[in-house]
């Protein structure tokens, strides 16, 4: 807590107070937790259609909660574009103006939009599974990319193509914004230039939902850190005490993906699988982080019961997913044995 104050009061000293009034705050889009009924207008088909080859951004229509905005939509990502993994692509949602200030989108400019990958019915329960891990993160810190659950429909040409369930994230620059900290560019970056508490969290989360698919120090690109996560700091030249924000659990365990592959660099057979990759110099800040989640568990448990439109089956296996966390963490005998002595 005096590492993230000491953090906010040098970063606030660095910017304009006008910059200063919006610190703390939640954009309007993710102040609210209501599912969002939205409509997208546009070449969805040949959205889908080109998805895996083009993230070519086509002009659209956004329409919701009253309001109607032109925008640019377009698929983003990697694995979810390719047609043998998804039907369906993630988005992104640009919008052609600012929206004013009496908006829901207000301060909004570009959005992830994680949609169903798959097109049946029975997949949009994996959406809410995705959903429901960045609400654990959520309720573990404020240092977390914000997220809104939303029932989508997509027409195109005056036909409706589906309605599925998505959520939206909160941009990195807005999660910096309402921290009072700026998001930072860089490239690979060594551990000691990471907050040690804010990475020891990190990774027990990780551990915890059974994802593998992270990095937070280097990225498949050497010069842009970093692998499904993005890094805070006091400022935009800050290269020490960053915090690192995990985004994409549609490989962890927690939501086990009907098209998630296991990871072969950890000779892993099952997704469901946890290995834990946190670091050996973390080791002494881990037993702590994990006492303070035993104390939470009836909190986590309980988002997970909250999870919107999630059926009782798949509220009942996130739930026993958790329990086997909660089994390797039982004790500071159990978490050496199950975790400190697997770091790197």
């Amino acid at each position: 807590m005096i590492r993230f104050c000491l953090s906010l009061l040098i970063s606030l000293a660095a910017i304009p107070a006008s910059a200063q009034e919006e610190s703390g705050k939640v954009t309007p889009l993710f102040a609210e937790e209501a599912i969002l009924e939205i409509t997208l207008t546009g070449p969805i088909n040949d959205i889908v259609r080109q998805a895996e080859r083009s993230t070519k951004p086509h002009p659209a229509t956004l329409a919701g909660s009253g309001e109607t905005h032109a925008i640019t939509l377009a698929a983003r990502g990697v694995s979810r574009r390719k047609k043998e993994i998804c039907q369906f692509p993630p988005l992104r949602i640009t919008f052609n103006d600012k929206p004013g200030e009496s908006s829901l989108f207000h301060k909004q400019g570009r959005i992830k939009l994680v949609t169903h990958c798959r097109t049946r019915e029975r997949a949009q329960q994996t959406v809410l599974r995705e959903y429901a891990a960045y609400r654990l993160y959520n309720a573990l810190t404020p240092e977390s990319l914000k997220v809104r659950l939303a029932r989508i429909t997509y027409v195109d040409e005056g036909q409706v193509v589906i309605t599925r369930l998505g959520f939206l994230i909160e941009d990195a620059d807005d999660a910096a914004r309402r921290l009072g900290m700026k998001e930072i560019d860089v490239g690979s970056i060594p551990v000691s230039a990471l907050n040690r508490e804010d990475a020891a969290r990190y990774a027990l989360f990780q551990y915890m939902i059974g994802n593998t698919d992270w990095a937070m120090r280097v990225g498949p690109d050497p010069d842009a850190c970093c692998h499904n996560s993005k890094l805070l700091g006091a400022g935009k030249e800050a290269r020490r005490e960053l915090t690192p924000l995990p985004y994409d659990f549609d490989n962890a365990g927690l939501v086990d993906a009907s098209y998630a592959v296991p990871n072969e660099a950890l000779g892993l057979r099952s997704v469901t699988t946890r290995v834990y990759r946190g670091f050996c110099g973390l080791n002494s800040l881990i037993p702590a982080e994990a006492a303070r989640l035993r104390e939470m568990r009836s909190v986590l448990e309980a988002e997970i019961a909250a999870t919107p439109m999630a059926d009782p089956r798949t509220a009942e296996s996130m739930t026993r997913y958790l329990n086997g966390f909660f089994e390797d963490i039982a004790d500071d005998d159990t978490v050496q044995k199950k975790l400190l002595k697997k770091c790197r």
